[in-house]
């Protein structure tokens, strides 16, 4: 019997309907990343002014996120992984919800204090329609599809170091396109902010939290100016990585024989 993401066998074992390896996440992942900075390289976009105008939002946000959509969609249905992307069969201790909970606050509080003045109503929808796209579209790739071929070989601790690894070095590339040399400092804070949407996926079972607390995450910082997100969410980021070490070695612990 045949369903989306299994062939289920005679004996009722369950095996994927396309076997996955490193290869095949990886796959996905290099040739998202290869199109989303050539579309980069084709709009000229300056990541520092993408939300400096609907102007700049419609000419550089939208092509890079809406227009994204596509990719990690077609990857995600030619392996047959909507399954195990989206769903966790075991999580994580639910003391650990409190992380992705305070992060998503601070974004919630870097809109209600931070300037939002310049938005107009046409800038607010493209930046919502925008953010759902990103924390789908990188989601899928690096904390769905990534962790699922990742799992094929390596234990959770590298799961989590080399997927949240590869998803700071994605952001890398925008030193070319208007952060330069100080964009460095971009690729520590994504790999301490993407241990925090790694946090959302395994305490609540699901890669929609993940998605969502990305979407908001982005939209704030696009949103409003504010130094809040720039000190105090790449600090609880920090925070996080010790969280997923503890949490990830007591899950160990629980899960090896005595």
């Amino acid at each position: 019997m045949i369903s989306n993401n299994f062939i289920v066998q005679p004996d009722g074992e369950p095996t994927y309907r396309v076997r996955p390896s490193v290869n095949k996440g990886v796959m996905a992942y290099l040739v998202y990343m290869a199109i989303f900075y050539t579309i980069f390289i084709i709009i000229k976009i300056d990541y520092t002014r993408i939300s400096e105008s609907a102007d700049t939002l419609l000419r550089w946000f939208i092509p890079c996120t809406v227009g994204m959509v596509i990719v990690p969609v077609i990857f995600v249905n030619i392996y047959g992984w909507w399954k195990p992307a989206m769903y966790e069969q075991r999580r994580l201790s639910s003391r650990a919800h409190i992380i992705p909970i305070i992060f998503a606050l601070i974004a919630v509080g870097n809109l209600i204090f931070g300037d939002c003045s310049r938005l107009t109503p046409g800038m607010w929808l493209i930046l919502v329609i925008g953010s759902v796209c990103v924390g789908f579209n990188e989601e899928m790739i690096n904390r769905g599809q990534l962790i699922v071929a990742l799992r094929s070989k390596y234990g959770e601790k590298g799961v989590w170091l080399i997927s949240t690894s590869m998803f700071a070095l994605f952001h890398l590339p925008n030193i070319f396109f208007g952060t330069g040399l100080a964009g460095l400092i971009q690729v520590p804070i994504c790999f301490c902010i993407g241990s925090v949407f790694y946090l959302a996926r395994r305490t609540t079972g699901t890669l929609l939290a993940a998605m969502a607390l990305h979407a908001i995450w982005d939209f704030s910082v696009f949103a409003a100016q504010s130094v809040l997100m720039g000190i105090i969410g790449p600090i609880f980021g920090i925070v996080a990585v010790v969280v997923v070490i503890i949490e990830l070695g007591r899950e160990k612990s629980k899960n090896s024989p005595e």
